[in-house]
């Protein structure tokens, strides 16, 4: 069969530009993928008894945006879900993003003080960074900022595995505090699961003849790329459509520059008897024990079965030798990652025929409705035209 476009990765990135380039402008798609299943690390499964799994760690669709909402409700039901998650810190559970129930929790002792200075300070409803706390001339704020910070810098060297040399650049990644009692995780319009799963929804995403899904597959055994006249070859031919690659842009570079840094996990599931093992879906442990989070499914899927299955997370660096550590989470945001990104960005822009679009192609921490959103700009304004 002779395709217009090819997909490297078959997850949420590569199966939404699948589905609206088939859909949308009718063209032929080869969508490849070397893991044995379609949703990249989104993919989730039923277990024997049921149980509702979320095969890489658990994921929560939200959204502001309507359209991408719209969009993907083409394709599944939803149950509604407002995610929240708690910080076990030394014997205490805390909700993030903090806000005035995580001053009562964590600091009970002065936190009328604390929560009588914040209105004083700002409004309700106000987001403040924890930069802005730590350094402000109160000291009641101030306390609060520097437990937040204890807190947070505890997880992310742990999640990271990095020192407290680097740990000053992820100061304002942290979680703002919340001038309110809403411990909600996310405070999107839309916050959802899909009823059936995110693989069922995937399945009908793909469901066009105009696309072939090849699975098992690693995409170098297919495509061969010319480096220095910019061709792409598809099984020892010339490929004349355009490639749009999700994958890491540091291995399509052949690590011409070295290796961009990502976390990895390793995870354990465990079947429990009870309809719920801990008093929440996701509690992290930033400063005990080696794992990160637990995260209890029944939760997330609604189920009422008289069993749940628990998740125990454990973070490590991706070492794409390493068979338990070669799966690719999340991009370690250091200035020298972004500093060596920003070379392969400039190789990538030489390649006129081929889209580095996704999570790992940007090295950006892109959520689920973000990739789909930029896939649907791209669909129509530049897809469009060629």
């Amino acid at each position: 069969m002779c395709f217009d476009y090819i997909i490297v990765g078959a997850g949420i990135t590569g199966i939404t530009a699948a589905e609206e380039l088939a859909n949308v402008l009718d063209k032929k798609v080869l969508l490849i993928d070397k893991r044995e299943h379609i949703g990249g690390n989104c993919y989730d499964y039923l277990d024997d008894n049921g149980n509702l799994i979320h095969k890489y760690g658990p994921h929560v669709f939200h959204t502001d945006n309507t359209h991408v909402y719209n969009f993907l409700s083409l394709f599944t039901r939803w149950n509604n879900y407002s995610h929240k998650i708690l910080f076990k810190y030394n014997d205490t559970l805390v909700p993030v993003p903090f806000n005035f129930i995580s001053v009562d929790k964590a600091l009970p002792e002065d936190s009328e003080e604390i929560k009588i200075a914040l209105i004083e300070e700002y409004e309700i409803n106000e987001k403040i960074p924890i930069r802005k706390l730590v350094q402000s001339e109160n000291e009641h704020i101030k306390q609060l900022g520097n437990h937040i910070y204890e807190i947070f810098s505890e997880h992310f060297k742990k999640l990271y595995q990095i020192g407290d040399d680097e740990l000053s650049e992820f100061v304002d990644k942290m979680f703002p505090f919340r001038m309110s009692y809403d411990c909600r995780y996310y405070n999107a319009m839309y916050q959802v699961e899909p009823l059936h799963g995110y693989s069922y929804m995937f399945k009908n995403m793909l469901s066009n003849p105009n696309i072939t899904v090849v699975l098992n597959r690693d995409y170098n055994d297919l495509i061969r790329i010319d480096y220095e006249n910019k061709r792409i070859f598809y099984e020892d031919e010339e490929f004349n459509g355009h490639l749009i690659f999700t994958g890491m842009i540091d291995e399509f570079f052949k690590y011409k520059y070295g290796e961009l840094e990502y976390n990895s996990l390793i995870l354990e599931n465990e079947e429990i008897n009870g309809k719920t093992f801990q008093d929440n879906s996701v509690i992290y442990y930033p400063n005990q024990y080696h794992l990160t989070r637990v995260t209890d499914y029944n939760y997330l899927s609604g189920n009422t079965l008289d069993t749940t299955v628990v998740q125990f997370e454990y973070p490590v660096k991706y070492d794409r030798n390493d068979k338990e550590q070669n799966i690719p989470y999340y991009p370690i945001d250091l200035k020298r990652n972004r500093q060596l990104y920003e070379k392969y960005k400039k190789l990538s822009d030489e390649f006129m025929n081929v889209t580095f679009v996704g999570r790992l192609a940007q090295y950006e921490l892109l959520q689920m409705d973000e990739c789909v959103e930029i896939v649907l700009d791209l669909i129509n304004t530049k897809f469009s035209e060629i």
